[in-house]
C-alpha cells in the first residue's frame, strides 16, 4: 500500500497515491463571515470582490444589510476587517484600487422599484459618491479600464405572483455610468433600454448579470428570458440571441425517494444562464443555472454573435456525482444548479471557475482551447457558492458562500480561500470515478476493514433508504480513494427497507454484520442484521426485551466483532443510563446472549457528545467519540480506546461495568488540515492489519451540508 504525507495546519494526513508534481489549487483558509456581525440573526457571503492591492476582501451580507470587509495579507489566516452598515439589501460589489461600488436595493416592493449604487472608500469607510438607479439592482461591474459601471436593474418579478412568470412590470434595464477618475457621474448615466429583444416576455427583461471586456463590451444576462445581449458602453445593442437549450441524459428527475438514478432525461432544457464572464474579448462563458422554465445543470462558452463554442451537457454534473456531491432533494429542479462563473489567468494558463450552488463545489476549467475545456479539479467549498473573485498576483481564488445554516443546525456562512500550488491536489478524498457506470453515492457512515484484500467496506445511511448500499473502498490507489464496487442491501432480492445503517464489520466467513440505528418515529426497528456476500439480508436480531424497554431514541452506531461476539456502541443514554454514560453492547452470536457495558462521555461544552463508532484492532475496541457542534464550535472529535481486557458485559437489567478508556486521536487538526472549517459528523473508522486508521465524515447526502466528505488515514500510532 502506497501514500503520499500531506502536510496542511498541524496534522500529517496520509493520502492515497504518489507525490506528484503539478500546479493545483487547494483551500488554505476558511472565515465565518459571522465573525464580522457577531450580533445578527443571520449572516451571509454573496457578491465579493478584492481590492486592487488583493489584501482586503470585501463583500455583501444581504440579510445583515452591510458591506463585509476581510484582511487577507495572510491569506492563510485571514481577519475580521468590520462592516459597513448600509440602507438597504447590498446585491453586488465592485471594487476600483480601493474604492467599492455596491449596489444597494431600497425596494418597497416588487412593483414599487429602487436602488442606487453607492461609492465607498475602503480604507477610511467613507462614502465617496451616490447615483439613485430608479429601479432593484443586482449585479455590478466596473469597466478593465475604469471608464464606467455597468448595473444589471432586474426589477424581478414576484414569484408567488399569479402564475410567478414573466410579464410583471416595470421592466428591467442596464444602467451605465460614466466614471472620471473613480468619481461616478450620475447626471451622466445612461438606460439602456433593452425590451423587444427576447422571445420570452420581451415586454420584461429581468437582467441579471453583467461583464465587461477590454473593449468595454458589456454582455449581459437575461436569466427568465432566456437571452443574452452585448453592448457597448453607450447601450446600444451589438447583438443579442437566445441562449437555447440542451437534451440532457443521464440525470435524476426525481427528488426524495432517496436514492441516486441517473437514468432520467430532459429533452429541450433551457439554458437560463445566471453568471457570465469574459474569457476574451469574443467569448464568454455563462452558468446555467436556471429559475423560470429551465436549469441544464452545465455551463457554455458562447462567441458573442451567439454561436456555442463548448457545451458542457451533463459532464460537469456527472463529475460532481462521482465525488459525492449531488444534492438528491433538488434532483426534479435543476440539480447541481451551476449558478456562479468567473475567470483568471494563473501562471499563464487561463481557466473558468465554475460554480454549483447546491452541490456547493468549484470546477476549474483549463480553456486554453475555449472549444475544448479541460475539468481540472473539482473543490470543496461552503454551502452554496455564489460569487468568486481571483487574484492572480497573489495565486489566489477565493469563494463566497451564502447559506447561513444557524437555524437549521448546519455551517455558517463562510468565504474560502484557495492557493494555486506547486502541490498535489488534496481533494476529493474519495470518488467512483473509476466504475464503469455512473456512482453516486453520499452520508457514508459506519466502515471495516478487510486485512485480507486491504479494502475497506463503508454504509451509507437511513438518508438514502431506497438504496442501501455498501461500497467497496481500495484505499491504495494513486490519487484519492476510490469507490471500485457497490453492493445493494437486499431483502427477498429487492432494495431492502427501513435500514439506518450505521455499523458494518466482518463475520469471518465472506459476509457482513451491519448495525442498524433505528428511528421508531419513522418506523425504522434497532437492531442487527447478517448480511451474504452479495448482500442479501439472511438474519435479522431485534434488540431484547430489557433494552426495549427503556428510552433508547439514539441507537447503535457502530458494530465490531470480537470473537463470536458483537459490540455495538450506542450514540447517546438511554433511559437508564447514568447522565453522560452510554452503552457499548454485545451480542453473543453463538449463544444468542445480550450484555453490556458503560462508557463514561467527555462533558459537552455545547450540544450534546456521544460515540459514532467502534472498530476491534488487537488488544483494544477503539472509539470515536464527538460533539455535534461544527466550525469554531467543535470541540470534541477524537478516537479514544478501550482494553479489550475489560470489555467484559455484565448481563442485562442489573449493574453495568463503567470501563475506563483512553485518549488515542484528537481529530481537529486532522479536519481543519485542508483549510476548511471542522465538519460536524465524524461516523466512519476503520484499521489496517499493521495500525493505519482511514477516517471518514457523513456528508448528511448534501442537505443542508456542503457535501464535503473527508476520507483520510492517520499513521500508525
Amino acid at each position: 500500500m502506497t501514500y503520499r504525507t500531506v502536510l496542511l495546519g498541524t496534522a500529517a494526513v496520509l493520502m492515497a497515491g504518489p507525490a506528484l508534481a503539478d500546479m493545483n489549487f487547494n483551500r488554505i483558509a476558511s472565515f465565518a463571515v459571522a465573525q464580522n456581525t457577531p450580533d445578527a440573526e443571520e449572516s451571509s457571503s454573496e457578491i465579493i470582490a478584492a481590492t486592487a492591492d488583493g489584501m482586503t476582501l470585501v463583500y455583501t451580507d444581504s440579510p445583515a444589510e452591510v458591506l463585509g470587509f476581510i484582511d487577507i495579507t495572510d491569506p492563510a489566516a485571514p481577519v475580521a476587517a468590520g462592516v459597513v452598515a448600509l440602507d438597504g439589501e447590498p446585491t453586488s460589489v465592485s471594487v476600483i484600487g480601493q474604492t467599492a461600488y455596491v449596489g444597494v436595493n431600497t425596494s418597497a416592493d416588487y412593483v414599487n422599484t429602487s436602488g442606487h449604487l453607492l461609492a465607498l472608500d475602503v480604507d477610511s469607510r467613507a462614502a465617496l459618491g451616490d447615483c439613485d438607479l430608479g429601479g432593484q439592482l443586482d449585479s455590478v461591474a466596473v469597466a478593465p479600464d475604469a471608464s464606467f459601471i455597468a448595473v444589471a436593474i432586474e426589477n424581478e418579478r414576484d414569484e408567488d405572483l399569479g402564475d410567478g412568470r414573466t410579464g410583471q412590470m416595470p421592466a428591467g434595464y442596464v444602467a451605465i455610468v460614466p466614471l472620471s477618475d473613480g468619481v461616478m457621474d450620475c447626471d451622466a448615466m445612461i438606460m439602456a433600454d433593452v425590451t423587444g429583444l427576447a422571445e420570452v416576455s420581451p415586454e420584461d427583461p429581468e437582467p441579471e448579470f453583467v461583464a465587461i471586456n477590454s473593449e468595454n463590451e458589456i454582455v449581459v444576462t437575461m436569466q427568465e428570458n432566456n437571452h443574452m445581449v452585448v453592448l457597448n458602453a453607450a447601450g446600444e445593442v451589438l447583438s443579442h440571441f437566445s441562449a437555447g437549450s440542451v437534451d440532457l441524459e443521464g440525470i435524476d428527475t426525481i427528488d426524495e425517494r432517496a436514492a441516486l438514478v441517473f437514468d432520467g432525461s430532459q429533452p429541450g432544457r433551457l439554458r437560463e444562464p445566471d453568471a457570465v464572464t469574459w474569457i476574451d474579448d469574443s467569448h464568454f462563458a455563462t452558468a446555467n443555472e436556471g429559475d423560470m422554465d429551465g436549469g441544464s445543470r452545465g455551463w457554455t462558452i458562447f462567441h458573442q454573435d451567439g454561436t456555442v463554442v463548448y457545451e458542457s451537457g451533463v459532464s460537469f454534473e456527472h463529475a460532481i456525482v462521482q465525488i459525492g456531491h449531488y444534492p438528491d432533494r433538488r434532483s426534479d429542479a435543476k440539480g447541481v444548479e451551476p449558478e456562479s462563473v468567473t475567470f483568471g489567468v494563473f501562471a499563464g494558463t487561463p481557466y473558468v471557475f465554475v460554480g454549483a450552488e447546491r452541490a456547493s463545489v468549484v470546477g476549474v476549467y483549463d480553456v486554453t482551447d475555449p472549444a475544448n475545456p479541460v475539468l481540472d479539479q473539482l473543490l470543496p467549498s461552503g454551502i452554496g457558492p455564489e460569487g468568486y473573485v481571483v487574484i492572480p498576483e497573489r495565486g489566489l481564488l477565493i469563494s463566497a458562500n451564502e447559506v447561513d445554516g444557524l437555524e437549521d443546525g448546519a455551517a455558517r456562512s463562510h468565504v474560502m480561500i484557495y492557493e494555486y500550488q506547486d502541490a498535489p491536489a488534496v481533494y476529493p478524498h474519495l470518488t467512483s470515478a473509476g466504475m464503469d457506470e455512473l456512482t453516486g453515492w453520499g452520508a457514508i457512515s459506519g466502515m471495516v476493514a478487510d486485512p485480507e484484500t486491504g479494502l475497506i467496506y463503508a454504509v451509507n445511511d437511513s438518508f438514502y433508504g431506497f438504496q442501501p448500499t455498501i461500497f467497496v473502498i481500495d484505499p491504495s490507489m494513486d490519487g484519492p480513494s476510490q469507490i471500485i464496487d457497490t453492493i445493494p442491501v437486499t431483502r427477498g432480492g429487492r432494495p431492502a427497507q427501513m435500514l439506518d445503517m450505521e455499523g458494518i464489520t466482518l463475520d469471518g466467513d465472506g459476509g457482513f454484520w451491519v448495525a442498524s440505528e433505528g428511528r421508531t418515529d419513522r418506523m425504522i426497528p434497532h437492531g442487527i442484521y447478517h448480511i451474504s456476500a452479495d448482500g442479501e439480508i439472511e438474519q435479522s436480531i431485534p434488540l431484547p426485551a430489557e433494552l426495549l424497554a427503556v428510552e433508547r431514541r439514539f441507537g447503535f452506531e457502530g458494530i465490531t466483532m470480537v470473537g463470536d461476539t458483537l459490540w455495538m456502541a450506542v450514540q447517546r443514554e438511554w433511559g437508564d443510563d447514568p447522565e453522560n454514560h452510554v452503552k457499548l453492547v454485545a451480542y453473543n452470536t453463538a449463544t444468542g446472549d445480550w450484555g453490556a457495558v458503560r462508557y463514561e462521555l467527555t462533558d459537552p461544552e455545547t450540544g450534546w457528545v456521544g460515540l459514532s463508532e467502534i472498530v476491534a484492532h488487537g488488544d483494544y475496541i477503539y472509539l470515536i467519540e464527538r460533539d455535534n457542534q461544527i466550525g469554531a464550535n467543535a470541540v470534541t472529535k477524537q478516537i479514544t480506546r478501550v482494553a479489550l481486557a475489560d470489555m467484559v458485559p455484565a448481563p442485562l437489567g442489573g449493574d453495568l461495568p463503567v470501563v475506563e478508556h483512553e485518549l488515542v486521536v484528537d481529530l481537529i487538526p486532522y479536519l481543519t488540515s485542508t483549510g476548511g472549517y471542522v465538519l460536524d459528523k465524524i461516523e466512519g473508522l476503520a484499521i489496517m492489519p499493521d495500525g493505519t486508521m482511514w477516517v471518514s465524515t457523513d456528508n448528511d447526502g448534501v442537505d443542508d451540508h456542503s457535501g464535503e466528505t473527508m476520507f483520510f488515514a492517520i499513521p500508525p500510532m
